[in-house]
């Protein structure tokens, strides 16, 4: 069924999340201090069996020059540059294994999948430790180190995908003109972060993006990740605004305000972990071009690979690559 407000006032909807008066600063100085820790990223061929795809390991600084596991594959025998896609997991997920997630290099792309430090657990495999202390935290990541701004999990993970999207600008094999960050739920929202973060890519793509509009979403469904905070907070009742204050620096709604990509995301109407209006609040704040495809019928799977499908017509065309036969 329907869980939240009816489509027309969906498409009015404004968010109420505030916009930090740091905001811009604080993630400047963030990244500029992770940049400042740089090593060269290493890259290793892996002998997977596959005859249409080359497959990596790839190790990159990540925050705090720590070292952040990915892969990136290729169409066999590529010379590049090739347009590429920068993919980060869902919640809980992790890189997985080699031989998963080939549908962006089957499609002629360069795609780099980052893994998610300390997930890996769920969905799908991970490799990557989160080496950093927290205070007191409800099961999950959404409230690890939310006591401040500084210590938020959520602040080394996003640095992590700017990173990520920098580790693939370095290679000959990517072409830095044509680079897209792409996602669902969790990965959606990082995505919607590094699109804001990061000017030089040319394309999101967001799939019923989590981590929006967190004043509405923590208020608008009992379904976990967003109950972590809910949970947190009925105990620590003192620490509302302290909490939400922290999470306004990670907002897709403030993120949203900032970014120019080419943009494309979903939302599921019927979606309970997700709240449609969440996502609304986000894309409804979108400073760039924006398409939305809304899927009434879907819950958090929204499109699945029809989602997909037509994330890679739209990137075909945006990016020139039609006529190569993979139309």
């Amino acid at each position: 069924m329907y869980v939240d407000l009816p489509e027309r006032e969906l498409r009015q909807y404004v968010s109420e999340q505030s916009d930090p008066e740091d905001f811009d600063e604080f993630w400047a100085s963030t990244l500029r201090e992770a940049r400042l820790l740089d090593w060269a990223p290493e890259l290793s061929r892996v002998d997977t069996g596959l005859a249409t795809i080359d497959v990596f390991d790839l190790t990159f600084a990540g925050f705090n020059g720590e070292r952040i596991r990915a892969w990136l594959r290729v169409p066999a025998g590529s010379a590049g540059p090739l347009p590429c896609v920068v993919s980060f997991a869902g919640y809980s997920g992790g890189r997985g294994r080699a031989q998963d997630n080939l549908f962006w290099a089957s499609a002629g792309f360069a795609h780099l999948q980052m893994d998610s430090r300390g997930q890996g657990s769920g969905s799908s495999v991970g490799d990557t430790p989160d080496p950093h202390a927290s205070g007191p935290q409800v099961s999950g990541f959404l409230t690890r180190g939310i006591e401040t701004k500084e210590s938020f999990y959520y602040r080394r993970l996003l640095t992590d995908a700017v990173r990520a999207v920098d580790a693939a600008r370095s290679f000959d094999l990517v072409d830095e003109q044509r680079m897209a960050v792409v996602g669902a739920s969790q990965g959606g929202g990082i995505a919607l972060a590094v699109s804001a973060l990061v000017p030089e890519v040319s394309a999101l793509i967001a799939y019923v993006p989590f981590l929006c509009d967190f004043p509405r979403a923590t208020v608008m469904t009992d379904r976990d990740p967003y109950k972590e905070i809910g949970t947190y907070l009925a105990v620590h009742r003192d620490r509302v605004a302290q909490v939400h204050r922290t999470l306004s620096y990670f907002d897709g709604v403030n993120f949203a305000k900032r970014a120019t990509a080419q943009a494309s995301f979903s939302v599921a109407l019927m979606d309970e972990v997700c709240p449609p209006s969440s996502i609304y609040g986000a894309v409804n704040n979108y400073a760039g071009q924006k398409q939305l495809t809304v899927w009434p019928y879907n819950g958090h799977e929204a499109g699945g690979i029809d989602d997909d499908v037509l994330a890679l017509n739209w990137l075909l065309d945006l990016f020139g690559m039609r006529g190569r036969g993979i139309d």
